[in-house]
Parts: C-alpha cells; structure tokens; sequence
C-alpha cells in the first residue's frame, strides 16, 4: 500500500511540470469521475500583458462510454473574486469510435481549446475549476483531467 501511495504522489509531482511550451497542471480522476467532484487549477499569472492560451487537457480510456464529454467551466479572478461560468461540449471520437487523442495503448490525450488570445487583467492569482456534466454520476474511463496554460503566439 506504501508503494502505491509513493507511486501516485511522484506520478502527481511529474504531470505538474514547466516546459518551453507552457505550464500542464494535471489532477488524476482515478478512471470514475464523481459529478460532484470539482477539479481546480490554481494559476499564477505573472505577465498579464502577453495574452495566453488556456487548453485543457482529457486522459481517456476505452472504457469511457460516450463520443463526447461536456464539462461546467468556473474560472475565478481570485483577486476581484469575479466568476465566469461556461458549459462546453468536446468531441473525444470519431463517428466510427475511433478516438481522436494521441498516445500508444488504451489512454488517449486530447487537448481542447478554451481560450485563445486571452488577456488576463491583471497580474495574480486565478483558478479554473472543471465539473463533468454527463449523464453519469460516476464517470467511468476517464483517467485525467488537466489545464494546459501557454502564451500566445502572435
């Protein structure tokens, strides 16, 4: 059991990393995604005038039962306390099943646009939270859910 937990806090340290294409915060759903469980993304915005992408990120499975998912966006400027709530639909398959993510094996990852160009207001600290709003109370086949944050490219 000790190994285990091991496991999963160095596999959390490692999927929240920095690269040259942007930061990547990743919070694992352990493959049944509850609807009630809210996953939130703490930023740290310290350029606000270079505008950013903001991409989130889905890890599925084949055991993921539809072709699309739906998620209720919260997205808080922490500062002015200001909340904008979005609900979005993705597409993760094609018509035939066939999923549209990379990756070898049976988890995919595909990325989706959120916000393109995005000015933050100001310098400071924001949060995204994602909710599931799919039929399901408990999600099945869905291993990850993250937020990809990159600057734009003019």
């Amino acid at each position: 059991m000790r190994n285990i937990l091991g496991l999963c806090t160095l596999i959390l340290f490692v999927s929240c990393h920095s690269s040259s294409e942007g930061d990547v915060f990743m919070n694992s759903v352990d493959n049944k995604w509850n609807k009630k469980s809210e996953q939130k993304f703490n930023l740290e915005i310290s350029d606000p005038q270079n505008p950013k992408n903001i991409i989130f990120v889905v890890r599925n499975n084949n055991d993921y039962p539809y072709s699309n998912i739906r998620f209720i966006v919260n997205f808080t400027d922490l500062q002015s306390k200001k909340k904008q709530t979005d609900t979005l639909n993705y597409v993760l398959a094609k018509p035939n099943g066939e999923w549209l993510g990379t990756g070898f094996g049976d988890t995919k990852e595909t990325l989706f646009q959120y916000k393109l160009n995005y000015k933050f207001p100001a310098r400071g600290k924001y949060e995204i939270g994602l909710t599931q709003a799919m039929r399901n109370d408990n999600l099945p086949g869905i291993e990850d859910i993250g937020v990809k944050i990159e600057t734009a490219k003019p």
